[in-house]
């Protein structure tokens, strides 16, 4: 098999499944130029929080490969279904989120992205699940809003001015707005799914079949409440399977996380449900956070994301444990396996510094988003900062009103993720001024000059009072 093929499907994979091998023939025939169709790769965001992080760039960089061998991607933002929220790995019910932040932050997703994937509409598109999940009646636009529409009689247009939510003026709304139509410029039908089609998906779903999640299980029998709201969730995002092969004209494969396996096993359940060829399923190994234990995540705060500066990034890979340095060269960098076989045994050998390998690391990381110039430079500013007790030259400046609690201004910028963190840091003499070393002592502290904090070993923020 093609040695590339065969590294895309197999290096940071934790389940690749492919039945009769179909996936690959067609990713074979792609680079050999007999596969003459798109070769669709699904990739669902829930967009609950804005910013991308190295995990999530784990399987951005994994689609990037594919793209370079010809695949396109769909990068579908999941709107509607981020206002259920997975509750993938969580012991809690999430919250819904409202539809304006899932829209601030479906935005900025689509910015991010085109630092990893490539965006050429031959092998890059983009829509939301709303597209299909609301449907007229679901619209509520305001009473000035204006709804045109173009009416022919005896071969003369007239345009006409529509009560904006009468049925008509929303069905005209409702159709001006669909990406299927707008963007997409497709003009047989609109996809939408109506309660109907999600009971008869439902038919071909057992209850038992769905509590064999593995995070269900243990909610039940850990006695906490298990809501029917969160057992659609694994539906829903099989139906996008399905709606996504009707309008790009096949869906081939489902890529994401091992914590997604279960969601997208059950897109092969709805589209053979629904007589379509079901998609291929790649679930990839998750990245440990900057603690080396949990995986990343801003909840935890223990995430790096790929718009922090390189400085930033270079510092929070500084600050890893060395336990986690192979998953991080495996998982975040190109390096080959070999290589890091070769790492792992170094690490294991007192001839090596582990520091010195973890500054390779930090340094292919950034070299990755910003550039070899970028990544020297950000090396230098780690040396004089952390082994000469300067400051960095980038640091993130937040502006204030006088009188805010310090407390107050850490947490809102998810520098620490509790009140309890923050007074633990304090404890522990973790929190200086940056610029003369003197320790922050009280966790109540108030802000009234500017001041340069230092947090830790590698967090460093700028106050600036209005």
């Amino acid at each position: 098999m093609n040695k590339d093929v065969e590294e895309v499907l197999s290096r940071s994979v934790s389940t690749f499944v492919d039945p009769q091998g179909a996936f690959k023939d067609k990713l074979l025939k792609k680079i050999n130029g007999q596969y003459k169709k798109d070769i669709v790769i699904k990739l669902g965001v829930d967009p609950s929080r804005p910013d991308i992080h190295f995990g999530h760039a784990v399987v951005l960089r994994k689609l990037r490969q594919f793209q370079d061998m010809g695949c396109k991607v769909v990068f579908l933002v999941g709107d509607f279904t981020a206002r259920i929220g997975d509750p993938s790995g969580k012991s809690k019910i999430r919250p819904e989120i409202e539809q304006a932040e899932v829209d601030h932050n479906a935005k900025t997703y689509i910015e991010q992205v085109g630092k990893i994937l490539r965006t050429e509409p031959s092998i890059f598109s983009w829509i939301r699940n709303s597209d299909w999940f609301t449907n007229i009646t679901d619209l509520n636009l305001p009473d000035n809003y204006k709804v045109d529409m173009d009416v022919t009689v005896k071969g003369k247009t007239t345009k006409i001015e529509i009560t904006p939510n009468s049925f008509v003026g929303k069905a005209v709304v409702f159709e001006q707005t669909r990406m299927q139509v707008r963007d997409l410029h497709l003009k047989d039908r609109i996809s939408v799914i109506t309660l109907l089609n999600v009971l008869w998906n439902l038919r071909n779903i057992t209850h038992a079949r769905l509590i064999e999640r593995d995070m269900f299980q243990e909610r039940i029998k850990s006695g906490g409440e298990l809501y029917m709201h969160e057992m659609m969730y694994p539906i829903l995002q099989g139906i996008d399977s399905f709606v996504l092969s009707q309008i790009y004209g096949s869906c081939d494969l489902e890529i994401g996380g091992n914590d997604q396996t279960f969601n997208m096993l059950m897109g092969r359940d709805i589209m053979k449900a629904n007589k379509t060829e079901e998609q291929a399923v790649l679930s990839l190994e998750i990245l440990p956070g900057l603690d080396g234990k949990e995986k990343m995540s801003k909840s935890l705060n223990n995430y790096i994301t790929i718009t922090d500066s390189p400085s930033e990034m270079f510092g929070k890979i500084m600050s890893i444990p060395d336990s986690a340095i192979p998953a991080y060269f495996k998982l975040a960098t190109y390096t080959s396996l070999s290589e890091i076989a070769d790492i792992e045994n170094k690490l294991g050998s007192s001839k090596h510094n582990p520091k010195d390998i973890k500054a390779r690391l930090a340094r292919e990381v950034v070299v990755i988003y910003y550039g070899e110039e970028a990544a020297t430079g950000a090396e230098k500013d780690f040396i004089g900062t952390f082994s000469k007790g300067g400051m960095p030259k980038e640091i993130e400046t937040i502006k204030v009103a006088s009188g805010t609690k310090l407390s107050e201004v850490i947490l809102s910028q998810g520098i620490v993720s509790s009140k309890t963190e923050w007074r633990r840091l304090i404890k522990e003499g973790a929190v200086s001024n940056a610029e003369t070393g003197d320790k922050i002592d009280s966790p109540d502290e108030f802000v009234s000059l500017n001041i340069a904090l230092r947090i830790g070993k590698h967090r460093f923020i700028k106050i600036e009072v209005l």
